[in-house]
């Protein structure tokens, strides 16, 4: 089983593993996250970091973090210098979710349905009618003001 690690800014990466365990309980052994504090000590953060990886005692781990280029991604990439590690930023719900249901599937095969998930996850919600729709008045709309809905 691939493992999944979570590492993202306090409290995003303990909220994410919540959401990942309320859907898919039973992948708990191989699910671990961490919550990079505010502060400077990265060097701290990173061995504890590595420490909470280790324990999840996967050959392969895909580790999801939050912003490229912030602080928990960057510990992410020096974790990502040990064999079998691989990182994807940006992570969402869709993604996570995907990752966690795909985790007997090869570490290359859970990035790329990760990456499939986020994209796929993200879309424009129509809040009214598409304009092509014609509105059907209210049969008891006795003063005719269906055209203000």
């Amino acid at each position: 089983m691939t493992g999944l690690f979570i590492i993202a800014h306090a409290p995003l990466a303990s909220a994410l593993w919540a959401t990942a365990m309320h859907a898919f309980p039973d992948a708990s052994a191989a699910v671990g996250a961490y919550d990079v504090p505010a502060g400077v000590d990265t060097q701290a953060y990173e061995a504890e970091a590595s420490q909470l990886l280790a324990r999840l005692g996967t050959a392969e781990t895909l580790i999801l973090t939050d912003v490229f280029g912030a602080t928990p991604c960057n510990i992410a990439r020096r974790l990502a210098d040990r064999p079998g590690v691989r990182v994807v930023a940006g992570v969402n719900v869709p993604m996570l979710w995907r990752a966690v249901n795909y985790q007997n599937k090869s570490l290359d095969d859970m990035v790329a349905l990760a990456l499939a998930g986020a994209s796929q996850g993200v879309m424009q919600v129509a809040v009214s009618r598409p304009q092509n729709q014609a509105i059907k008045p209210n049969t008891d709309d006795s003063i005719n003001r269906h055209h203000q809905q």
